[in-house]
């Protein structure tokens, strides 16, 4: 009798369990609606300083090309100095941004390029 009672508990909690889990709508998923509005103040300016100023400071170092302390250096880099391919390229690819360094993780380029197709938003 015990073992009856204890069978059905098992599979009663089961059916519960398993029918909780259920989603009707992607819209009831949370984070997944694509990125918010990326600015160069809220965004970009944390990832060009934790990854670029290193060589990219106001005096660039390491036979970095150019600044990217301000938002006009940051906004000119994407515009004509093809930082959006130096940062999507191949880890160890030549020219690979940041040079000598670990690719930066795919979620934090897309922000990049986020950026640049919300219009450079400072």
């Amino acid at each position: 009798m015990k073992k009856n009672i204890l069978l059905i508990s098992v599979f009663a909690i089961g059916t519960v369990l398993v029918s909780s889990c259920s989603n009707d709508s992607s819209d009831d998923l949370s984070g997944i609606d694509g990125l918010d509005e990326v600015t160069y103040t809220n965004t970009v300016k944390s990832i060009i300083d934790n990854n670029c100023i290193s060589c990219h400071a106001a005096t660039p170092i390491n036979g970095a090309p150019m600044s990217l302390t301000t938002y006009e250096n940051v906004k000119d880099a994407v515009q004509n100095r093809g930082l959006l391919d130096r940062i999507s390229r191949a880890q160890g690819e030549p020219g690979m941004m940041p040079n000598g360094g670990t690719r930066l993780p795919q979620a934090v380029i897309d922000q990049v390029f986020a950026w640049n197709a919300q219009g450079l938003n400072e």
